[in-house]
C-alpha cells in the first residue's frame, strides 16, 4: 500500500500535539519532579550546593577588584532512556469504526499508548522518591505502630511539622510540597486528630484542599495511581509513604521554565519535542495501521536535603 506525503514525514504533527497535551489527573508525580526542557540525552546536571550560605566577603572598597564566585557545580551524569510503543488499529476495526460518526480509533489507540506511558513514568517517579537509601537519616522516618497516620494514635500534624523544621535547617526554605498516597488520603480523612480540627468549622468531608489548610502546604496531592501485579493483584504507585519536599517553584509563564540554582527536591528531564508520534504506515503483515509513541525522560532526585521521607506512614 502507497504512503501520502503526510506519512513520509517523520512527526505527526497532529497526533504529536495530541500526545503532548495528554494528562492523567491521578499521577501526581509531576509535583515532586517537574518537567523541565532538554536538548540532549545525556548530560551532567547542574546540583546545588551550598555557596549560597557561606558568609563570603562582598564590601568592596573603591577602585579595588570585585570578588566573584562560580555558578553552579557539576553534578552526576543523567541519561535520558527512551520508553515506546506502537498503538496498532487492525484495519477491520478502523473500517467498522467509520460507520460511526464521532469515532476516531487511532486517536483512541495514542491516548492507550499515552496511558500505559505516563504510568511508566509515574512508577519511575515513585520508584525515585521512595527510595530510603537517597535520603541523610535526618530526612526520613520509618513510621511503626501508633506513629503510622493511619492509626487514630498518630500525630501526622506533629511529625510534618518536625520534618519542615529539618528540611528548612538545610536548605533555608520551607518545603511547599507533601504528596501522600492514595490509601492514606482516606485514612487521614477519618483521623480523629483531624475531624476534631475542623468540627468546629464544618461539617463537610475532609477534602484535600483542608488537608492542605491542616498541614500547612502550598500544594498536597494524593497518588491515587495503581498498578497491576504480575499475580493479578494491584499495588498503589506510591506505596504507603509520603514525601514532604521543597519543590522550586516555575520562573514565569506557561512554560517549563526552573531556576535549577534553587535546592529543589527532584526533575523530570525530558528531551525536547517529546513525546512525538510517528505517522500513520501500513503494516501488511498484520493488516494494521500502526503510529509509534516515543517519549525520552528521567526522573532525578538532585536534593535530597530539600525532601523528607515518611516511611511505612500506611
Amino acid at each position: 500500500m502507497s504512503m501520502n506525503a503526510s506519512q513520509v514525514r517523520v512527526v505527526d504533527p497532529i497526533l504529536t500535539d495530541h500526545a503532548r497535551g495528554y494528562s492523567n489527573a491521578g499521577y501526581v508525580g509531576e509535583a515532586l519532579f517537574p518537567t523541565v526542557d532538554v536538548p540532549i540525552r545525556g548530560f551532567k546536571r547542574i546540583e546545588f550546593g551550598r555557596d549560597s550560605f557561606r558568609r563570603r566577603q562582598t564590601r568592596r572598597a573603591p577602585g579595588t577588584p570585585i570578588r566573584t564566585m562560580e555558578f553552579g557545580h557539576e553534578g552526576r551524569p543523567v541519561s535520558l532512556h527512551q520508553e515506546a510503543l506502537g498503538a496498532v488499529v487492525a484495519i477491520e476495526h478502523q473500517e467498522d469504526a467509520q460507520q460511526t460518526p464521532g469515532i476516531d480509533l487511532l486517536t483512541d489507540a495514542v491516548d492507550l499508548v499515552q496511558e500505559v506511558i505516563a504510568l511508566e513514568k509515574e512508577c519511575q517517579r515513585a520508584d525515585v522518591a521512595r527510595n530510603a537509601a537517597s535520603y541523610a537519616a535526618s530526612n526520613k522516618m520509618a513510621l511503626t505502630g501508633n506513629d503510622k497516620w493511619s492509626s487514630p494514635d498518630s500525630n501526622p500534624k506533629v511529625q510534618v511539622a518536625d520534618a519542615k523544621e529539618v528540611i528548612r535547617s538545610r536548605i533555608g526554605r520551607r518545603p511547599n510540597t507533601l504528596l501522600v498516597t492514595g490509601s492514606l488520603i482516606t485514612s487521614l480523612s477519618v483521623h480523629p486528630m483531624i475531624l476534631a480540627h475542623f468540627s468546629q468549622t464544618s461539617d463537610e468531608p475532609i477534602s484535600l484542599a483542608k488537608l492542605k489548610s491542616y498541614f500547612e502546604v502550598d500544594n498536597l496531592v494524593g497518588g491515587d495511581g495503581i498498578f497491576d501485579n504480575a499475580d493479578g493483584t494491584t499495588s498503589d504507585i506510591w506505596g504507603t509513604e509520603a514525601i514532604l519536599a521543597y519543590v522550586a517553584p516555575k520562573t514565569g509563564g506557561s512554560g517549563r521554565g526552573r531556576n535549577l540554582a534553587l535546592p529543589s527536591y527532584g526533575y523530570t528531564y525530558q528531551l525536547k519535542g517529546r513525546p512525538l508520534v510517528t505517522p500513520t504506515r501500513w503494516e501488511a503483515g498484520i493488516q494494521s495501521w500502526q503510529s509509534d509513541v516515543i517519549d525520552e525522560f528521567s526522573a532525578e532526585l538532585v536534593g535530597a536535603d530539600a525532601g523528607f521521607l515518611f516511611q511505612g506512614a500506611r
